[in-house]
């Protein structure tokens, strides 16, 4: 049985965590292997809604064990409340099923407020994040400058990593005129909060090698998406780690040869939060339209998401660049009942046509989507859990969208409930 990765095969917000926790029941151990608390994932099980941000999806099902790899960076207040939200839903959540990388790098109030400064300032480009210190964190995870969740054991050390780390801060917050961090009020939070935090931290390498020789099945959930990868992704308009599949190795300390079957998760169109690039955004009805029927609204920021028609040109560049075997297709009933669809093929760029997303951002900013349209469908497919429940012009769309990103459909979600899914090909058993 193989382990599975999913990844997010747009601009995030394709509905992983849905699937992520379909695939669970199938999976004895779900890993977060990057990002952090600006990942939100919704789901909807037996009609209780849970929110989660930094937290495993698998952690609302019992019995799984549920991970947080090195290469996410981890805001302790904020696992700390997730944890005592979900605990208050009724979800149990100990050492026993949680593990936290003792190597994880932590996202302190340092990170949030530069992430501030720097999105509320008149000079630089504003990038659209959310706020929440994911960039700045890694930032100094990179310059070595990072205080990691083992380092909370040690008081005395920390406070050398502290000092060592304002050296820098204060220097970035003078030149936005802002008042210097405080090194005492600093280690005081964090000693405060330790105990809540250090319990669950442990060595998550050794921990995912362990199941793994008990032949334990492992699902590798990705945050963002591929176009929001800092290699592969809209540059600069994009996060702050890797969004790939390659990602779920290093970010959890496993061998690439543990990541089995790629899952790529894409909705039946695209959305996308923030500033950057956008080929086939529709600024009219039709885009507003979408919208509203997908709840398109960010979980963790509430924002509203631009929408568009599915770019088959950008996914299947991250079928690619993300190693995906297969797809799950996401919320093809928000497209239920409009007389029209539209796919972009290829692009236009100066004149001549291209099957690629260029890495210029001058030229990402004046690519033009080529259209295939497509005969709308007036049946439903909201809730179809079988094939023949899909009318004839849905299924036409389906293949028409395989053919173009060049997987096939693996998965095919048709609302936010759980088992409102049609199973095309099982990962696991790939």
């Amino acid at each position: 049985m193989a382990n599975v990765a999913v990844i997010g095969a747009q601009w995030g917000d394709e509905g992983k965590g849905k699937i992520v926790d379909w695939l669970s029941k199938r999976a004895d151990v779900v890993v977060r292997f990057q990002g952090g608390h600006n990942a939100g994932h919704t789901l909807v099980i037996d009609g209780k809604v849970f929110k989660l941000s930094l937290l495993p999806s698998g952690i609302v099902r019992q019995g799984k064990l549920s991970v947080i790899g090195n290469g996410v960076v981890v805001d302790p207040w904020h696992l700390a409340k997730e944890i005592e939200d979900l605990r208050g839903q009724g979800v149990a959540i100990t050492p026993e099923n949680l593990i936290v990388a003792d190597n994880a790098a932590l996202i302190l109030p340092i990170h949030s407020e530069l992430d501030s400064f720097r999105e509320t300032s008149n000079s630089g480009t504003k990038i659209g994040t959310t706020k929440r210190g994911i960039g700045p964190a890694y930032e100094d995870k990179v310059g070595r400058r990072a205080i990691r969740l083992i380092d909370l054991a040690d008081p005395a050390f920390l406070k050398e990593r502290i000092e060592n780390l304002l050296q820098h801060h204060n220097a970035l917050r003078r030149g936005f005129g802002q008042a210097e961090a405080d090194s005492d009020a600093l280690l005081a939070a964090l000693m405060a909060i330790a105990p809540k935090v250090l319990p669950f931290a442990g060595q998550v390498w050794r921990r995912l090698n362990e199941v793994r020789a008990e032949g334990s099945r492992i699902l590798f959930e990705g945050a963002q998406g591929a176009l929001l990868d800092i290699d592969h992704g809209t540059y600069p308009y994009v996060t702050s780690s890797n969004c790939v599949a390659g990602q779920a190795a290093a970010g959890s300390g496993v061998g690439p040869g543990a990541v089995g079957y790629v899952l790529g998760i894409c909705k039946a169109y695209t959305t996308r939060v923030g500033e950057g690039p956008f080929p086939t955004e529709l600024t009219d009805a039709t885009g507003e339209l979408i919208g509203q029927r997908g709840r398109e609204f960010g979980v963790v920021t509430g924002r509203k998401r631009r929408c568009g028609w599915f770019d088959a040109t950008l996914v299947r560049q991250t079928v690619q660049t993300g190693g995906i075997r297969g797809i799950a297709l996401t919320k093809l009933d928000v497209l239920d009942g409009f007389p029209e669809i539209r796919i972009a093929t290829a692009y236009r760029l100066d004149g001549k046509e291209i099957d690629y997303f260029p890495a210029s951002p001058a030229e990402q900013a004046r690519v033009e989507p080529v259209y295939e349209t497509f005969e709308g469908w007036q049946g439903t497919t909201k809730g179809a859990r079988q094939w023949k429940d899909l009318p004839a012009q849905a299924i036409k769309y389906i293949r028409r969208v395989e053919e173009l990103i060049e997987a096939p459909v693996a998965i095919l979600s048709t609302s936010p409930e759980r088992e409102d899914t049609i199973l095309v090909r099982n990962p696991f058993a790939d």
